[in-house]
């Protein structure tokens, strides 16, 4: 592909289109180092200002990613997720042709705290099934997850079962339990030293802090805090 001196669309537009191209077709790949300056001014016959106005506006939109001193690189893919329904992290990652894997770190019965107890609607120090997950798409992590659910509600739930099917596939096929709404809170946070050894980060690095409250019916069911990597997870909101 090359820019088209003919053409009305800005040159600095089509090299960005050239590059996105590029990047979807495979052809440069995450972490590929892309041409210098001088190289893509050579390439395709643009002066470095346009190979500038390029770079920034393909680093805005999160296709590329500066390292001081070594160059300009692809950046890793991130994913998606529509807010408009309850979602579950294994069946969209399975949408996008991911491979997902819910990898269980800790599986215990503990007595709720009392923001868990207040989340679920549980007396302090009722017992409640601490789980912790790495969830990772292709063998990658992208979020480090901490759920809690009530014991009453789910007796004799196990490591293995959880290891072996979803949490939601199993809570409607062993306990007929199905989330009919979930409410989520967001806020910005940075990688705990322990969170950057499980998800492959460096500690403090950015992050977004998922609380979510699932509920069957008028009961909650669910209280899940997760942690996302800044740099793999977006989320978008659909306003009517």
């Amino acid at each position: 592909m090359s820019v088209d001196k003919k053409s009305r669309v800005p040159f600095y537009a089509q090299l960005i289109d050239i590059i996105i191209d590029k990047i979807s077709t495979g052809e440069l790949k995450e972490y590929d180092r892309l041409p210098s300056e001088r190289e893509l001014c050579d390439m395709y016959g643009i002066s470095r200002t346009t190979i500038r106005q390029a770079m920034i506006e393909l680093e805005n939109e999160g296709y590329i990613y500066k390292e001081h001193g070594k160059g300009t690189f692809v950046a890793p893919q991130t994913y998606t997720q529509s807010l408009r329904k309850v979602y579950s992290f294994s069946e969209e990652m399975k949408k996008l042709g991911k491979k997902p894997v819910s990898d269980v770190i800790s599986f215990n019965i503990v007595q709720a705290s009392s923001k868990v107890a207040r989340r679920l609607e549980l007396e302090e120090e009722e017992e409640v099934y601490e789980i912790i997950r790495l969830r990772l798409a292709d063998d990658e992590p992208i979020m480090y997850e901490t759920t809690y659910l009530p014991g009453q509600l789910f007796p004799g739930l196990t490591k293995r079962e959880l290891e072996t099917n979803t949490m939601y596939d199993l809570l409607r096929s062993k306990y007929k339990t199905s989330i009919s709404h979930a409410q989520e809170r967001f806020k910005a946070v940075s990688v705990s030293a322990k969170e950057a050894s499980y998800l492959h980060e460096k500690e403090g690095a950015p992050a977004m802090e998922i609380e979510r409250i699932a509920s069957a019916g008028d009961r909650p069911i669910e209280y899940t805090t997760t942690v996302a990597r800044g740099n793999k997870y977006v989320y978008t909101i659909e306003l009517s």
